[in-house]
């Protein structure tokens, strides 16, 4: 079972379960998931430097913390996502796949 990088209109997770690596649905949500962590780099590129301003307006700076709120919570459901999908490991530390 994949939780996938979207929520449904009523927040809670969405999952898929496949087998298929490659089917549409899989696909789709790898290519949402680069997306996602794509945009989180361009925020991340853009608040440091605003952050590092003492002049910078609380507006721009209210801006910049819910785009990195947003990022980081993307970023952690991938994280989460993608950490469920590994083979899971003996107690020596060996994949048991």
């Amino acid at each position: 079972m994949r939780l996938l990088p979207w929520t449904r209109s009523d927040g809670a997770p969405c999952y898929l379960v496949t087998d298929d690596p490659d089917s549409l649905l899989s696909r789709l949500a790898d290519d949402t998931e680069a997306d996602l962590l794509g945009s989180a780099e361009d925020v991340l590129a853009h608040a440091g430097p605003l952050l590092a301003d003492p002049g910078a307006a609380t507006r721009e700076l209210r801006f910049a913390g819910t785009r990195l709120t947003e990022a980081l919570r993307d970023a952690l459901r991938i994280a989460a996502s993608r950490g469920a999908r590994l083979p899971a490991a003996d107690e020596e530390g060996h994949s048991r796949e």
